[in-house]
This record gives C-alpha cells, sequence and structure tokens, in this order.
C-alpha cells in the first residue's frame, strides 16, 4: 500500500534567495468502484481503507441498504479498484449513470442524486452535548491528523461520542474522509446513531445528506456550511456546529442539544 505522502524536491523562494530544499505532499490516487460487475465511478482519493472508502461511498449514494447484501469486497491496489459483489442486482439505470452529479468536494467528489431529488428521515435521537465537550473533541481531533502537518493537503473526519474520539480517517477529498468512517462502521458493526461527526472541510448538502443516511444527530465542523447544508440540517432534525475555533462556535440548527453553563 502506498503511503499517504510523498517526498519531492522544490524551489523555495524569499525576495533574496532560492533554494533547492525535499518537501512533502499529500499522495492522490485513482480508484475505480464496482459493484456486480458495473463499474460506477473512479474517485480520486487517499491510498489507504480503500476498502472502507468505497463501502462508505456505495451506502453514502443508496447503492447498498444492509451490510448482509454484500457477498465478497476485493480489494485491488496495484490497478486501484475495489469490486463489490451484492445479493441483489444493482444495476444502475442509464439515466443515473449519466446523472452523476460532480459535487462541491476536494478530491473530486461525485454523487448520484442532488439534495433536491432525495429524501432522507428526521433524525429524532434525544442525545446531547456539552460545550465544554464540543471544544474538547475539536481539540483532539486537531491533533490527530499526522498527514496534515506534514502535508498540509489532507482532510480529516472523525466518529465521536460525547467524549471520546472513536474512529478516525484522513483523505484528500472530504468527501472520501467521511465515507471511511462510515464504511468502518457498517464492515465492523459500529452503531451510528447515537454518534457525532467532526469534519475539517465544509459542510455543504452531500456531506450533510450523507450524516443524515447514518441517522447521526449532531454534526461539527472548523469550517462553515453552505445555505442548503444548513437547511437540511435544519429540515432533517441534525445539530449543526460550525466554525469551531478556541472556544467559540456557530450553531446553524437545532441547538436544543448543546448543553452550556446556566441552561
Amino acid at each position: 500500500m502506498e503511503r499517504q505522502e510523498e517526498k519531492i524536491t522544490i524551489l523555495r523562494l524569499t525576495e533574496e534567495t532560492r533554494n533547492s530544499v525535499e518537501d512533502v505532499v499529500a499522495t492522490e490516487f485513482p480508484l475505480t468502484i464496482i459493484l456486480n460487475n458495473q463499474e460506477l465511478v473512479t474517485l480520486l482519493c487517499s491510498p489507504v481503507n480503500l476498502k472502507y472508502l468505497a463501502v462508505g461511498f456505495l451506502f453514502s449514494e443508496g447503492l447498498l441498504k444492509s451490510k448482509d447484501e454484500i457477498n465478497k469486497i476485493i480489494v485491488d491496489e496495484r490497478r486501484g479498484v475495489v469490486r463489490v459483489e451484492a445479493e441483489e442486482s444493482h444495476e444502475l439505470a442509464r439515466d443515473a449513470l449519466f446523472k452523476r452529479l460532480i459535487t462541491s468536494g476536494c478530491g473530486r467528489g461525485t454523487s448520484f442524486y442532488s439534495a433536491t431529488d432525495t429524501a432522507a428521515q428526521k433524525v429524532e435521537s434525544r442525545v446531547k452535548i456539552s460545550a465544554h465537550d464540543v471544544f474538547n473533541l475539536v481539540g483532539e481531533f486537531q491533533h490527530r491528523s499526522r498527514t496534515y502537518r506534514a502535508t498540509g493537503g489532507v482532510h480529516s473526519a472523525a466518529l465521536c461520542d460525547t467524549k471520546n474520539i472513536l474512529l478516525f480517517s484522513e483523505d484528500i477529498g472530504r468527501h472520501n474522509a467521511v465515507d471511511k468512517i462510515f464504511g468502518e462502521c457498517i464492515l465492523k458493526d459500529i452503531p451510528t446513531d447515537r454518534g457525532i461527526v467532526i469534519t475539517s472541510g465544509r459542510i455543504s448538502s452531500e456531506i450533510l445528506l450523507k450524516v443524515a443516511r447514518r441517522n447521526i444527530p449532531i454534526l461539527i465542523s472548523r469550517s462553515a456550511p453552505t445555505s442548503l447544508g444548513s437547511r437540511l440540517a435544519a429540515d432533517l432534525g441534525i445539530t449543526l456546529i460550525g466554525f469551531v475555533r478556541g472556544k467559540r462556535m456557530n450553531a446553524y440548527s437545532n441547538d436544543w442539544r448543546i448543553v452550556t453553563v446556566g441552561n
């Protein structure tokens, strides 16, 4: 398996100097996902946890509904292919294949739906989190990403409970980082319906819908949401928290899940 970063020689310049130095950049890797012999998509990603990425992507897109549907997963790391064999025929209609949406994601995210034509169930979880614990989780989250510290070129995602980070992933694409978390949850039977997701990237509609499909009540980012991401969070019962910086944060929807001193 390739590393998530590679060394290259660059020219470092100031107003007065020019020096040839060795630098570290994030690895970019094309991964093709094939479901029941039907090639679906080639994702640009970081070359680790490819099985989790493929499974998370298929579930996020609604192409698989249950782990029990999966018969076999074959990962060809050399060729950059993951083949998933499922119980039933999941062949997409031709119009669906041509309706793939190029999303706003880093790493050239791709989706088979748009926020305007995808239904998701409202999240009813009564789980709450204190503002203090939000700040602690995000602080720990920021220190987990070794590849980001080395390259500055990847996104991160984590599944947490109200006190601890349970799973963590990195990828050049923010969508991929989230799908890797969900793929691991699915294959390891880790429940998500009382979970919290933290992401380093902005919260657009497609990220929000991925989270809603896993029935996750709280979504946290150090970055900002889009207008549609914020509206969907409100409609789907998800507590959306953004711009967590130091001891400040913004709550965009369903703020009743956030407990502050005195409330």
